[in-house]
């Protein structure tokens, strides 16, 4: 959740504010560089040692079980399955608008003109871990690929204490009949997507947002594949006064965040 900071405490307060967060660590190119030569040059062995290394364990498998996807389901609080069917029902309505088909002209002469639209072959999508759970971040890239007619879509997102993403992005991506999911965060995971291993089939284009290192990760791969955007954290600022309620706008600081 947001911190909130009252602005009118001072800029002491703003300060000591900042003080708490946490400072960029240099050297992230050269960390990222590494990273992606070793995936690329060890395939599913360095991303198995990344994984264990970063995020404390070494899954089993590489890929998610059917079977986890069709238990994360089950677990799924019903008003909160319902709201997010909803929220995919509304996302699907509002980028069929965005849907273009091909399109020919044809003339006695032999001259055809027109456009041709074609899907991407091989999208993969990128889901954080940490602290919260992107849900929607999930939603949001998954129904325009599919909308697109993009035949595959794989999905990677880093492993909790269990050795599994969390149950919730689980769930979200059985929803969306996303079966092909991966355990692995980090730049580890846009370089599997992005060149292949023995596990991972590589992409065409990378999607999703991430912390410095996967924005840098998308960065030097783009060219190799296609990417959505170099995406970050967000920073908002809610103005109220002392009338608001403070449950209120931290909640919809995380969900505008």
């Amino acid at each position: 959740m947001p911190r909130l900071v009252n602005i009118f405490d001072g800029p002491e307060a703003y300060r000591d504010h900042l003080a708490t967060l946490p400072e960029e660590s240099g050297g992230t190119e050269e960390v990222v560089a590494e990273i992606l030569r070793r995936v690329r040059d060890e395939g599913d062995a360095a991303v198995l040692e990344y994984t264990e290394r970063f995020d404390g364990v070494r899954p089993a498998s590489l890929r998610v079980p059917e079977s986890e996807l069709e238990s994360a389901v089950a677990y799924l609080d019903p008003a909160v399955k319902d709201v997010w069917i909803q929220a995919i029902e509304n996302i699907e309505r509002f980028h069929q608008r965005q849907k273009e088909d091909s399109h020919f002209q044809f003339f006695g002469d032999g001259t055809v003109l027109g456009w041709k639209v074609t899907p991407i072959d091989r999208v993969g999508v990128y889901i954080p871990g940490g602290q919260a759970v992107y849900a929607s971040s999930l939603i949001m890239n998954v129904v325009p690929a599919r909308i697109a007619g993009v035949p595959r879509i794989v999905m990677a997102t880093p492993p909790g204490a269990d050795g599994l993403p969390h149950r919730d992005i689980l769930a979200a991506a059985a929803l969306l009949d996303l079966h092909e999911i991966y355990i692995i965060g980090g730049a580890q995971a846009v370089a599997a997507m992005a060149l292949g291993t023995e596990t991972i089939a590589g992409v065409d284009m990378l999607v999703g947002p991430g912390n410095a290192y996967v924005a840098e990760a998308k960065r030097q791969l783009f060219g190799r594949v296609g990417i959505d955007l170099l995406a970050g954290p967000t920073e908002i600022l809610i103005v109220a006064d002392d009338m608001a309620d403070a449950d209120y706008e931290s909640a919809l600081a995380a969900v505008a965040g």
